[in-house]
């Protein structure tokens, strides 16, 4: 597929400025008279601007080039960056097209292990971003961080406030798992958080993530699609959304999750979406948080680990006995991060979950193995499975 076709030049008025050398700018390489070649590259940033998905934050369409803005004039980070800006996808016709654009170049990139980052645009564009795995033949995790639980079925409901529903009524089914990250209690009605319960899906509340966002940790690690509506970020912090709420998370927080996000081995997608230049500050602050949570989750990119040969030297084992089913539970502690994963009997449910079968974790987990109970990650992966 010849991507120019699809895809507008980044804007003269971001490109044409006087970048350092050191900049971001000027060590990735973005459409501007040519599109770049995907093939060879580890990351592709490219710019959705669709907002007929929202009904009441209507501005998301300017997102993509205000967040360049911000973004091409960071200093580069770590590693030797192999990164391209496709410029932004010309939307469809309707809705529907332009989602299924999305499909089409994530599906591309991802065939050749390039990971996008999208920048929305409003957040039920994450579903074309999900269809892009729906021909890899694999089950795959969700990890979304938002303020609400966009699982609306009301036929007068924009999509915006759908597109969960939407992805886990989806077929072919080959959502494994779904973790919901910084929902705030007041803003989601209990039937919501019921339904992903009775799903074995997990939903993790504001107040709860911040007693000990390190524990989040390994819920993010899990994640294939990383999907990050910017009304989750306080509105002290990110006004740039209709919907903006007095608390939420930190912008020093979202970076964190970015970052966790980023180092995450599995995961080979990321958007963010949601933002909307027109209820920003004169200075653009929320463009400039989203900016900073990009490098850091590029910064986390570069600094992978490539830790998934359990039985490899750089790893530790622990089996710890259980009195109850399981008779024994395998730990495996990296000696380079000493990170945690922990291993899910599958052997009576065929190849089809091998790939989830080593459930990342915490030393908690492990030490409420060693007590002789089951670890609440342990059960909900295996009632997955099951």
């Amino acid at each position: 597929m010849d991507l120019t076709l699809f895809f507008s030049p980044v804007d003269e008025l971001i490109y044409a400025q006087d970048y350092p050398a050191n900049s971001f700018f000027k060590n990735i390489r973005a459409y501007i008279e040519k599109m770049p070649d995907y093939k060879d590259a580890q990351i592709a940033i490219l710019g959705v601007a669709e907002e007929r998905g929202t009904h009441t934050n209507q501005g998301t369409a300017q997102a993509p080039d205000e967040i360049r803005k911000k973004l091409y004039p960071l200093k580069k980070g770590t590693g030797s960056y192999n990164i391209i800006d496709l410029g932004n996808l010309n939307p469809g016709i309707d809705l529907e097209e332009t989602y299924v654009r999305i499909r089409e170049v994530c599906r591309m990139l991802l065939e050749s292990n390039v990971l996008p980052i999208i920048l929305g645009g409003s957040h039920d564009l994450d579903y074309g971003q999900y269809c892009g795995y729906e021909d890899m033949q694999k089950l795959i995790s969700l990890l979304n961080v938002d303020a609400v639980l966009d699982l609306d079925d009301a036929k007068n409901a924009p999509a915006s406030r759908q597109h969960i529903h939407k992805i886990l009524l989806h077929e072919p089914n080959y959502l494994f798992s779904y973790t919901h990250l910084a929902h705030q209690t007041y803003l989601v009605d209990s039937f919501s958080t019921a339904v992903l319960e009775k799903l074995n899906f997990e939903a993790h509340r504001l107040g709860q993530m911040r007693t000990n966002l390190a524990e989040m940790e390994p819920a993010i690690r899990h994640a294939d699609l990383f999907s990050f509506d910017v009304g989750a970020i306080k509105s002290s912090d990110a006004p740039g959304n209709a919907h903006a709420q007095p608390f939420g998370l930190t912008g020093e927080e979202a970076c964190q999750i970015c970052w966790y996000a980023g180092l995450n081995e599995k995961l080979s997608s990321a958007g963010f979406y949601e933002y909307n230049p027109h209820y920003d500050d004169a200075h653009k602050k929320t463009a400039s948080v989203i900016a900073t949570m990009i490098w850091y989750f590029i910064e986390g990119f570069y600094h992978r680990k490539n830790e998934s040969n359990f039985k490899s030297n750089d790893f530790l084992k622990y089996v710890v006995s259980m009195p109850v089913e399981p008779e024994t539970i395998t730990f495996y502690k990296s000696k380079i991060t000493d990170k945690w994963w922990m291993e899910v009997s599958v052997a009576r449910l065929g190849a089809r979950y091998a790939r989830n079968s080593v459930v990342p974790c915490s030393y908690a987990d492990y030490q409420t193995a060693t007590k002789g109970e089951l670890p609440e990650r342990y059960i909900n992966a295996l009632a997955k499975m099951g």
